[in-house]
């Protein structure tokens, strides 16, 4: 038995929707086309990366049970225009072009230079059924063609009028919706020139934009983004007493009127620059009653607030807890 034929009877037999179309085109279409990483991951249904960026931030094909998940709630019939948002290397364009067929058209949108003409090249090292082309994001914005299917294989806060604009009437977007500690997989479609949203479950998935993965978790603006999701997400589960839910919004107000001006730290800067720093002054200040809460209220569990004054630095200076 082939691993890919393994991997989609073990799947499908824990619950991963799994149709005959799907089996048939993931059977055929080899994923060591689309990446140069071994494949184990892959198999062990995980996330495989396929390119990393001039700041080490990896690319990655989702895993299995997630590919099949978006194939399935796609809907592909023969002939569509799918529209696909973040290439994934082109491995899931080469999916949809084996299932929509040589009828069907399925275009790339990638913002990011180097993995678009990394998937450019992997799109023509295979002979799709139909047209399967990329583009930036520039060329989408000018372009009035509609699609069928628009999938979006990174999460987004909202879905912006520039992507609704380009679906057909009686289409979908599909896609995750959230941010990076709370996303929900959603089908939002056109019928009657109304939007109609499905809920279709929690989902993770890495954002859209790669510069949100490049953002420093230090930032107080980001830092405060975390913070509030966070606690809108824990309000919804349990009750927090009242003087600790007031602290926890004093300590969010007083991020806020930190000065526009101050350094951001990084892992460059020295144990003076990071224990002087207001940020960090702040945050030590309310440790006590914080640090049992700031994995939660962050998700920056591998920083103990705790330990940043006693812990070793690295010998640029860098404190290398502080890189999350």
């Amino acid at each position: 038995m082939s691993p890919m034929i393994e991997l989609l009877t073990r799947l499908e037999k824990s619950g991963v929707p799994l149709n005959s179309n799907i089996r048939i085109a993931m059977e055929n279409i080899n994923p060591d086309k689309f990446t140069s990483f071994d494949l184990a991951l892959f198999w062990d249904d995980k996330p495989i990366p396929f390119f990393v960026t001039e700041f080490g931030v990896s690319k990655t094909i989702s895993a299995p049970h997630m590919i099949m998940t978006m194939l399935y709630h796609l809907e592909l019939i023969k002939g569509q225009d799918i529209l696909i948002i973040g290439s994934k290397g082109g491995y899931l364009a080469a999916l949809c072009d084996y299932i929509i067929g040589e009828e069907g058209t399925v275009s790339i949108l990638e913002s990011h230079e180097g993995v678009r003409k990394y998937t450019h090249e992997k799109i023509q090292s295979f002979e799709p059924k139909g047209s399967v082309k990329i583009y930036t994001p520039q060329e989408l914005i000018k372009s009035d063609r509609k699609y069928d299917r628009i999938l979006m294989t990174g999460y987004l806060k909202e879905i912006s009028e520039d992507i609704e604009y380009h679906i057909k009437e009686g289409g979908f977007i599909l896609g995750p919706l959230g941010s990076s500690i709370h996303q929900r997989l959603v089908k939002k479609e056109k019928q009657d020139m109304e939007w109609l949203d499905t809920d279709l479950g929690g989902v993770v998935f890495g954002p859209m934009d790669l510069s949100e993965l490049e953002k420093n978790p230090f930032d107080p603006i980001n830092l405060i983004e975390h913070m509030e999701v966070a606690l809108e997400l824990i309000l919804e589960v349990i009750d927090i007493e009242d003087e600790s839910l007031e602290r926890i919004y004093d300590l969010i107000s007083a991020i806020k009127n930190l000065p526009e001006d101050i350094p951001i730290l990084d892992e460059l800067a020295t144990e003076d620059e990071i224990l002087e720093h207001p940020l960090m002054e702040l945050l030590l200040s309310e440790q006590e009653w914080l640090g049992p809460l700031w994995p939660i209220l962050t998700g920056l569990d591998g920083v103990d607030i705790g330990e940043i004054a006693s812990q070793n630095y690295s010998n640029n200076g860098g404190h290398s807890d502080l890189i999350p």
